[in-house]
């Protein structure tokens, strides 16, 4: 499936923000702030999911 710029971009800004959550997490194993960041990247991969649905059904080039 072709996805235009846009696509790309979103995808690549929430992997980010769930690197870096997970990351955190890893980093801190045990503390509440990690547990925080393990549940805070779950949360983040599901609006991923969200977000790349919807300018799926919405933009011109991906549909």
């Amino acid at each position: 499936m072709k996805t235009c710029h846009r696509f790309a971009t979103l995808k690549a800004e929430f992997e980010r923000d769930v690197c870096f959550l997970r990351g955190h997490a890893e980093r801190h194993q045990g503390s509440a702030p990690a547990k925080t960041s393990a549940k805070n990247a779950i949360s983040v991969k599901r609006n991923m999911a969200r977000a790349l649905n919807t300018h799926l059904d919405r933009c011109r080039e991906c549909g």
